[in-house]
Protein backbone atom coordinates (compact mmCIF):
# COMPACT_ATOMS: atom_id res chain seq x y z
CA UNK A 1 0.00 0.00 0.00
CA UNK A 2 1.23 3.51 -0.92
CA UNK A 3 1.07 5.14 2.59
CA UNK A 4 2.38 8.87 0.76
CA UNK A 5 1.04 9.82 -3.25
CA UNK A 6 1.65 13.20 -4.90
CA UNK A 7 -0.04 13.49 -8.43
CA UNK A 8 1.32 16.58 -10.23
CA UNK A 9 2.27 18.39 -6.90
CA UNK A 10 3.02 22.16 -7.33
CA UNK A 11 3.88 24.41 -4.68
CA UNK A 12 4.17 28.41 -5.55
CA UNK A 13 4.17 31.49 -3.47
CA UNK A 14 3.74 34.70 -4.97
CA UNK A 15 6.61 37.30 -5.37
CA UNK A 16 6.54 40.36 -3.49
CA UNK A 17 5.49 43.26 -5.14
CA UNK A 18 7.68 45.75 -6.86
CA UNK A 19 8.19 48.62 -4.39
CA UNK A 20 10.50 51.16 -5.48
CA UNK A 21 11.66 52.62 -8.48
CA UNK A 22 14.64 50.81 -8.07
CA UNK A 23 13.33 47.80 -8.52
CA UNK A 24 11.31 48.44 -11.14
CA UNK A 25 14.35 49.63 -12.94
CA UNK A 26 15.93 46.18 -11.88
CA UNK A 27 13.11 44.38 -12.95
CA UNK A 28 12.84 45.95 -16.25
CA UNK A 29 16.44 44.33 -17.60
CA UNK A 30 15.74 40.86 -16.61
CA UNK A 31 13.54 38.17 -17.90
CA UNK A 32 11.08 39.09 -15.24
CA UNK A 33 10.00 42.43 -15.51
CA UNK A 34 6.56 41.87 -13.24
CA UNK A 35 6.19 40.52 -10.48
CA UNK A 36 5.41 36.54 -10.39
CA UNK A 37 5.32 32.96 -8.69
CA UNK A 38 7.88 31.43 -7.01
CA UNK A 39 8.10 27.52 -7.10
CA UNK A 40 9.33 25.22 -4.29
CA UNK A 41 7.91 22.01 -5.78
CA UNK A 42 6.87 21.64 -9.61
CA UNK A 43 4.96 19.38 -11.01
CA UNK A 44 6.29 16.64 -8.71
CA UNK A 45 4.57 12.81 -9.08
CA UNK A 46 5.98 10.19 -6.61
CA UNK A 47 4.43 7.33 -4.23
CA UNK A 48 6.27 6.19 -1.47
CA UNK A 49 4.89 2.29 0.07
CA UNK A 50 4.40 1.31 3.39
CA UNK A 51 7.63 -0.44 4.95
CA UNK A 52 9.61 1.69 2.72
CA UNK A 53 12.87 3.94 4.19
CA UNK A 54 13.56 6.64 1.60
CA UNK A 55 16.19 9.06 1.35
CA UNK A 56 15.85 12.83 -0.34
CA UNK A 57 18.71 14.76 -1.16
CA UNK A 58 19.27 18.14 -3.35
CA UNK A 59 20.87 21.18 -2.87
CA UNK A 60 19.93 24.06 -0.66
CA UNK A 61 16.26 25.66 -2.01
CA UNK A 62 15.71 22.62 -3.93
CA UNK A 63 12.33 21.57 -2.32
CA UNK A 64 13.52 19.05 0.19
CA UNK A 65 11.73 20.58 3.05
CA UNK A 66 8.49 21.98 1.14
CA UNK A 67 8.01 18.44 0.28
CA UNK A 68 7.83 16.96 3.64
CA UNK A 69 5.55 19.67 4.69
CA UNK A 70 3.45 18.79 1.85
CA UNK A 71 3.65 14.86 2.72
CA UNK A 72 3.12 15.93 6.48
CA UNK A 73 -0.04 18.30 5.55
CA UNK A 74 1.27 20.59 6.84
CA UNK A 75 0.98 22.65 2.86
CA UNK A 76 -1.32 22.02 0.75
CA UNK A 77 -0.16 21.93 -2.96
CA UNK A 78 -0.71 24.93 -5.00
CA UNK A 79 -1.60 22.31 -8.08
CA UNK A 80 -1.94 18.53 -7.95
CA UNK A 81 -2.98 16.26 -4.96
CA UNK A 82 -1.19 14.97 -2.16
CA UNK A 83 -2.94 12.05 -0.23
CA UNK A 84 -0.59 10.70 3.25
CA UNK A 85 -2.41 7.75 5.21
CA UNK A 86 -1.47 6.25 8.47
CA UNK A 87 -0.90 8.17 11.36
CA UNK A 88 2.39 10.32 10.32
CA UNK A 89 4.92 12.11 12.46
CA UNK A 90 7.21 14.95 11.12
CA UNK A 91 10.49 16.43 12.79
CA UNK A 92 10.82 19.47 11.00
CA UNK A 93 11.84 23.43 11.56
CA UNK A 94 11.77 24.95 14.62
CA UNK A 95 8.05 25.53 15.66
CA UNK A 96 6.39 22.85 14.22
CA UNK A 97 4.10 21.25 16.67
CA UNK A 98 5.38 22.58 19.54
CA UNK A 99 4.60 25.74 22.04
CA UNK A 100 6.98 28.58 22.61
CA UNK A 101 5.31 29.41 26.09
CA UNK A 102 4.79 25.78 27.28
CA UNK A 103 7.73 23.50 28.68
CA UNK A 104 9.68 20.83 27.34
CA UNK A 105 7.33 18.57 29.22
CA UNK A 106 3.96 20.05 28.15
CA UNK A 107 5.11 20.14 24.94
CA UNK A 108 5.72 16.52 25.07
CA UNK A 109 2.11 15.92 25.44
CA UNK A 110 0.57 18.84 23.44
CA UNK A 111 2.96 16.90 20.08
CA UNK A 112 1.49 13.74 21.56
CA UNK A 113 -2.37 14.89 21.09
CA UNK A 114 -1.86 16.04 17.85
CA UNK A 115 -0.20 12.66 16.73
CA UNK A 116 -3.15 11.42 17.73
CA UNK A 117 -1.71 10.08 21.45
CA UNK A 118 -3.95 9.97 24.31
CA UNK A 119 -2.49 11.85 27.57
CA UNK A 120 -2.09 8.73 29.25
CA UNK A 121 -0.41 7.11 26.08
CA UNK A 122 2.51 10.36 26.53
CA UNK A 123 2.35 9.50 30.23
CA UNK A 124 3.51 6.32 30.09
CA UNK A 125 6.05 7.17 27.57
CA UNK A 126 7.08 10.55 28.93
CA UNK A 127 10.18 9.00 30.88
CA UNK A 128 11.69 7.81 28.22
CA UNK A 129 11.19 10.73 25.60
CA UNK A 130 12.75 13.15 28.16
CA UNK A 131 15.74 10.48 29.14
CA UNK A 132 16.22 10.11 25.03
CA UNK A 133 16.10 13.62 24.48
CA UNK A 134 18.73 14.72 26.97
CA UNK A 135 16.93 17.64 28.21
CA UNK A 136 16.15 16.46 31.69
CA UNK A 137 17.94 19.63 33.09
CA UNK A 138 15.69 21.46 31.30
CA UNK A 139 12.74 20.12 30.54
CA UNK A 140 10.26 21.95 32.49
CA UNK A 141 11.19 25.50 30.93
CA UNK A 142 9.82 26.94 28.36
CA UNK A 143 10.51 26.33 24.55
CA UNK A 144 11.27 29.58 23.77
CA UNK A 145 14.65 29.41 25.77
CA UNK A 146 15.65 25.97 23.98
CA UNK A 147 18.26 26.63 21.23
CA UNK A 148 16.97 24.85 17.57
CA UNK A 149 18.98 21.78 17.90
CA UNK A 150 16.82 21.19 21.87
CA UNK A 151 13.71 21.54 19.87
CA UNK A 152 14.65 19.02 17.23
CA UNK A 153 16.16 16.58 20.26
CA UNK A 154 12.73 16.51 21.81
CA UNK A 155 10.52 16.09 18.44
CA UNK A 156 12.56 13.38 17.00
CA UNK A 157 12.25 11.63 20.43
CA UNK A 158 8.51 12.19 20.52
CA UNK A 159 7.87 11.03 16.88
CA UNK A 160 10.20 8.04 17.40
CA UNK A 161 8.89 7.12 20.39
CA UNK A 162 5.19 6.68 19.60
CA UNK A 163 3.88 4.44 17.63
CA UNK A 164 3.93 6.28 14.12
CA UNK A 165 3.12 4.48 10.77
CA UNK A 166 5.61 7.15 9.10
CA UNK A 167 8.54 9.37 10.19
CA UNK A 168 9.08 12.22 8.37
CA UNK A 169 12.71 13.54 9.39
CA UNK A 170 14.55 16.61 7.99
CA UNK A 171 17.55 17.30 8.82
CA UNK A 172 16.88 16.08 12.23
CA UNK A 173 20.89 14.08 12.00
CA UNK A 174 22.50 17.64 11.93
CA UNK A 175 21.83 18.90 14.89
CA UNK A 176 23.29 17.98 18.51
CA UNK A 177 26.28 15.90 19.78
CA UNK A 178 28.62 13.14 18.10
CA UNK A 179 26.34 10.97 20.92
CA UNK A 180 23.29 12.11 20.12
CA UNK A 181 23.92 11.60 16.60
CA UNK A 182 24.54 7.78 17.48
CA UNK A 183 21.27 7.70 19.12
CA UNK A 184 19.21 9.50 15.87
CA UNK A 185 20.85 6.76 13.48
CA UNK A 186 20.45 3.69 15.79
CA UNK A 187 16.78 4.53 16.46
CA UNK A 188 16.15 5.19 13.18
CA UNK A 189 17.34 1.80 12.29
CA UNK A 190 14.99 0.05 14.90
CA UNK A 191 12.13 2.02 13.42
CA UNK A 192 13.07 0.87 9.72
CA UNK A 193 13.69 -2.80 11.35
CA UNK A 194 10.18 -2.41 12.67
CA UNK A 195 8.77 -1.93 9.17
CA UNK A 196 7.50 1.38 9.86
CA UNK A 197 8.18 3.95 6.75
CA UNK A 198 11.03 6.98 7.47
CA UNK A 199 11.70 9.44 4.91
CA UNK A 200 14.62 10.88 5.79
CA UNK A 201 16.19 14.59 4.34
CA UNK A 202 20.11 14.99 4.75
CA UNK A 203 23.17 16.50 3.70
CA UNK A 204 24.59 14.04 5.02
CA UNK A 205 24.75 10.87 2.83
CA UNK A 206 26.65 8.32 4.35
CA UNK A 207 23.79 8.07 6.83
CA UNK A 208 21.51 7.88 3.56
CA UNK A 209 23.11 5.49 2.17
CA UNK A 210 23.11 3.32 5.48
CA UNK A 211 19.36 3.49 6.35
CA UNK A 212 17.85 4.08 2.81
CA UNK A 213 17.52 1.67 -0.12
CA UNK A 214 15.85 4.11 -1.99
CA UNK A 215 16.78 7.70 -1.95
CA UNK A 216 14.88 10.76 -4.62
CA UNK A 217 16.93 13.53 -5.60
CA UNK A 218 15.10 16.96 -6.21
CA UNK A 219 16.92 20.27 -8.06
CA UNK A 220 14.74 23.44 -8.33
CA UNK A 221 11.46 21.52 -7.29
CA UNK A 222 12.07 18.92 -9.73
CA UNK A 223 12.15 15.33 -8.72
CA UNK A 224 15.38 14.80 -11.04
CA UNK A 225 16.29 11.25 -10.08
CA UNK A 226 13.96 8.79 -7.73
CA UNK A 227 15.52 4.84 -7.68
CA UNK A 228 18.17 2.66 -6.17
CA UNK A 229 20.25 5.00 -3.44
CA UNK A 230 23.66 3.69 -4.90
CA UNK A 231 22.80 5.34 -8.21
CA UNK A 232 21.19 8.44 -7.48
CA UNK A 233 23.44 9.58 -4.93
CA UNK A 234 26.52 8.36 -7.21
CA UNK A 235 25.12 10.86 -9.77
CA UNK A 236 24.18 13.39 -7.08
CA UNK A 237 27.83 13.47 -6.28
CA UNK A 238 29.30 13.71 -9.23
CA UNK A 239 27.00 16.76 -10.02
CA UNK A 240 27.94 18.61 -6.94
CA UNK A 241 31.62 17.95 -8.55
CA UNK A 242 31.17 18.11 -12.30
CA UNK A 243 28.09 19.29 -13.33
CA UNK A 244 26.72 16.14 -14.05
CA UNK A 245 23.30 14.58 -13.60
CA UNK A 246 21.97 11.45 -13.82
CA UNK A 247 19.04 9.68 -15.74
CA UNK A 248 15.46 9.64 -14.70
CA UNK A 249 14.54 6.39 -12.88
CA UNK A 250 11.28 4.59 -13.51
CA UNK A 251 8.45 5.69 -11.39
CA UNK A 252 8.04 3.44 -8.11
CA UNK A 253 6.00 1.17 -8.42
CA UNK A 254 1.91 1.44 -7.17
CA UNK A 255 0.42 -0.50 -4.88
Amino acid sequence: MNVIELQGVSVRYREKKIRSLKEAVIRSVTAHPKPGFLYSLRDVTLAIQEGEAVGVVGANGAGKSTLLRVAAGIVSPSEGVAVSRGTVAPVMELGTGFEAELSGRENIFFNGALLGCSRASMRARIDDIIAFSGLEPVIDAPLRTYSTGMVARLAFAVATTIDAETVLLDEILAVGDAAFHSLCQARIERFVSSGATVVLVSHELEAIESLCPRTIWLSEGRVLADGPTADVIAGYRLSAGGGMRVRQSAAPPSA
